[in-house]
């Protein structure tokens, strides 16, 4: 079980992330605009602009996580699930459809 702390943490990350994305997408658009091309001044503040944002809203710093236990390691986006929840919840037959290996 991941500490409560780490979980509260990458909650609050979410959130930011959702604040901030349409000011993060739109300043990306116009910096990439090739309608009406920007000088290289106006790029520069449209990227401090971009850097002036908190750095827990940018996308890439979010983790999945485990539903059960919040662990950041091995999930399977399929289900949500580390490795070791999902090869107990599969033995336990409690995931229609998935079956345990065999060779």
């Amino acid at each position: 079980m991941a500490k409560k702390s780490l979980i509260q943490r990458e909650k609050k990350r979410q959130k930011l992330e959702q604040k901030y994305h349409l000011i993060r997408q739109s300043l990306k658009k116009k910096i990439r605009s090739k309608v009406s091309p920007l000088s290289l001044s106006e790029k520069t503040k449209m990227r401090e602009k971009l850097q002036s944002l908190p750095r827990n809203s940018a996308p890439t710093r979010l983790h999945r996580r485990c539903f059960l236990t919040g662990i950041p390691r091995a999930n399977y986006r399929d289900f949500g699930l580390s490795g070791h929840v999902l090869r107990e919840m599969v033995y336990e037959c409690l995931l229609p459809g998935a079956t345990r290996s065999s060779w």
